[in-house]
């Protein structure tokens, strides 16, 4: 297993930029303010939720469970482990043989990701409290060398939980699907080109990107695709 020194994160002071219930829709306005087209959005349909999630190891494997499907299958997944163990817990997690995990709807891959996850925990490879005062490069890292976790994880985890204001997920196809319709993009714009458009919203591209989410559930059809 790899394990990543911060302790010279954790005994340093630096700023991270985080958003909070609070400050939400200020940030919202001073996005209209310099973006037309975020503007339109929130005239149009109002102010995005503020969506959030507990800095857990259930959210942690209810993310992984949304790798590459439907939100409602991801948590259809999740109720399932809950209902068989009451407490989603590393330890608990760790009792369920193959088959139990197949019978809450995990593929044998995801059983593999959220094992390893919960093992991580339990080892100390990996401390959610810890996360929650590094930089976002740094818990990218640390995420990312566990099996099964990628930037997209990685991205949602920093967003929904620790709150970072200024992530833009590119592996995200409901944001990227938007910043191409709301900006009139070719479809097979290049990464490093949407990437150069969202620096317009530093530091608060999280946020920017929480507009865009909130233009794509605007049709029906997509509701089921945001996390």
């Amino acid at each position: 297993m790899l394990f990543l020194d911060t302790s010279q994160f954790l005994n340093s002071t630096f700023v991270i930029n985080r958003f909070t219930q609070s400050n939400y829709h200020n940030i919202c306005d001073e996005l209209a303010a310099i973006d037309a087209d975020l503007s339109t959005i929130i005239k149009t349909h109002g102010y995005p939720p503020f969506w959030s999630r507990p800095n857990t190891f259930e959210t942690l494997v209810h993310i992984i469970l949304e790798q590459q499907v439907s939100l409602a299958s991801a948590l259809s997944a999740l109720n399932k482990l809950k209902e068989r163990i009451q407490e989603l817990t590393p330890a608990r997690i760790l009792l369920l043989t193959d088959e139990e995990m197949k019978a809450c709807y995990c593929s044998r891959q995801k059983t593999v990701y959220i094992r390893y996850l919960a093992e991580a925990l339990l080892s100390g490879q990996l401390n959610l409290v810890e996360l929650e005062e590094l930089p976002d490069d740094v818990i990218r890292a640390k995420l990312i060398a566990l099996k099964g976790i990628g930037n997209w994880t990685a991205d949602v985890y920093l967003m929904f939980v620790l709150q970072h204001s200024d992530v833009f997920p590119t592996g995200d196809l409901a944001a990227v699907n938007a910043l191409k319709r709301v900006k009139r993009l070719p479809v097979n714009i290049a990464k490093e080109e949407m990437l150069s458009i969202t620096n317009k919203w530093r530091p608060h591209r999280t946020i920017a990107t929480m507009i865009l989410w909130h233009f794509y559930l605007s049709s029906p059809k997509n509701k089921t695709l945001i996390v």
